[in-house]
């Protein structure tokens, strides 16, 4: 993962002069062909052949030489040739090189820009402010945009109920601070009585009130972890019933996902296996939202790519993020995540200003 830093109103600068020339070991006419090999394969999503790099990056180069200058890159691990193809496609470290050395970020053109203010007319609370944020990324981009609820709209745990129903199933109530709901029937290893389940709703409501729900997760977690042994019993029965109304309420909230369809435009993503996959992950959230909380501290435009997300269901795509602030404090990430082949040099600038057009409407 690297970040990219906003410099001007001009442009972004995305490394330093060192750094654009790049590793020691790849030469300037080398990166001048990955440069060009990226560029068309994002556009096209086909495997690039040696005359179409000649005719591409203009240079009068004999046949043979450009095949040399694309084993080296191969060599390198910057391009793979498929199996199926005599051309060549970008690795993730030829992405990498690319994005970090290569690429000039300008900003987002004026009609991105008009967009974008249209997207932010008129009133709106907190939360249809996030969903219009993340409906706006993925329709500018034509990704996936996901867009955290800011930090100080994240629900706090108030009182939490439980009332004994048929059988072994309990139905769990939980309210939180800004008055929402939560409600979960659970299904329990024994019978509880009435009596067992206040108890249980009793200490909850002393030990969390007032708390995030993430840090009452975070603690029921960890109580979960001691033996019964080490456990008072009430303490057990109780992190285990209010985990799963807690975890539940928590990973509804915490995030906006918008346009997950439009990835199926990418025949690299379009697999259903793949598909089912990534909707899977979608639809969870929860590995989606701990990578969005490692750029919380993180400075500028953040992007991880192929296996850099540490996330396997994401390994065939690329998030591009950054941090919103509402009064110079960090409340939320937003971003979009896409085929490791999205278009870098149109996203990147969109992402970073719809994150100051978002903490512009959030102010007011």
């Amino acid at each position: 993962m690297k970040k990219i830093r906003f410099v001007s109103a001009n442009g972004y600068n995305l490394a330093s002069e060192d750094q654009r020339q790049g590793d020691p070991q790849v030469s300037e006419r080398a990166l001048h062909f990955l440069k060009a090999l990226i560029e068309r394969y994002i556009r096209e999503g086909l495997p690039i052949g040696s005359r179409t790099l000649a005719r591409d990056t203009g240079l009068d180069l004999s046949p043979a030489t450009v095949r040399n200058v694309m084993a080296d890159l191969e060599d390198l691990g910057l391009v793979i040739s498929p199996h199926t193809s005599a051309g060549r496609v970008p690795t993730v470290a030829g992405y990498r090189l690319f994005v970090d050395s290569l690429l000039t970020v300008r900003p987002p053109s004026e009609d991105d820009i008009a967009s974008l203010r249209h997207g932010f007319d008129g009133p709106m609370d907190s939360r249809l402010l996030v969903e219009k944020t993340s409906s706006i990324l993925s329709g500018l981009t034509h990704l996936a945009g996901v867009v955290m609820m800011p930090r100080h709209e994240r629900h706090v745990f108030r009182q939490i109920e439980f009332l004994p129903l048929s059988d072994t199933r309990v139905l769990a109530i939980l309210v939180t601070s800004d008055g929402d709901v939560h409600n979960r029937i659970i299904t329990t290893d024994r019978l509880f009585t009435a009596s067992e389940l206040e108890q249980a709703a009793n200490y909850l409501n002393q030990s969390f009130t007032g708390q995030e729900l993430g840090e009452v997760r975070k603690r029921l977690l960890e109580d979960l972890k001691l033996t019964h042994a080490n456990m008072d019993q009430l303490m057990m029965r109780a992190a285990t019933l209010a985990h799963q109304v807690v975890q539940a309420a928590e990973t509804k909230d915490d995030c906006v996902i918008a346009g997950q369809t439009n990835l199926m435009e990418f025949g690299e993503l379009a697999s259903m296996e793949r598909l089912k996959q990534l909707f899977e992950a979608f639809n969870q959230k929860r590995e989606i939202l701990h990578i969005l909380d490692r750029c919380i501290a993180a400075d500028g435009v953040q992007i991880f790519i192929g296996d850099e997300s540490g996330y396997a269901l994401l390994d065939e795509c690329s998030l591009v993020t950054t941090a919103y602030r509402v009064e110079d404090q960090v409340v939320g990430v937003l971003g979009v995540i896409g085929p490791t082949r999205m278009d870098y040099q149109r996203v990147i600038p969109i992402v970073d200003v719809t994150a100051r057009l978002l903490a512009a409407a959030l102010r007011q």
